[in-house]
């Protein structure tokens, strides 16, 4: 009964595997006690992702990340930082969807 959890992209080489969730939103940031911030729901789903992978791991030696992709909007204030959570890298960016694509 419990849903299938699945990211939307996952890149891999070997033992180094990153795991991208893409999102698109009015507002990438919420406001939170006069703070801006990103969702939290989406922010457990990626670490959900990247805890199952891990354990597929074991003892092996591997590298697990995670990205946060948000279409960009016209907000002052857009997510672009890394940093890491639990021992793995975890980035918020955007993506300006109205660039050329090449």
């Amino acid at each position: 009964m419990l849903p299938a959890m699945k990211s939307d992209v996952v890149l891999s080489r070997g033992n180094t595997v990153l795991i991208i969730d893409a999102k698109y939103y009015s507002h990438t940031t919420r406001r939170q006690y006069d703070k801006r911030t990103v969702h939290s729901s989406n922010l457990s789903r990626v670490f959900a992702y990247l805890k199952n992978r891990e354990a597929e791991f074991a003892d092996v030696p591997h590298e697990v990340s995670g990205m946060l992709l948000y279409a960009r909007t016209d907000e002052e204030n857009q997510p672009d930082v890394t940093y890491r959570m639990s021992g793995n890298r975890m980035s918020v960016r955007t993506l300006d969807l109205g660039l050329p694509f090449d």
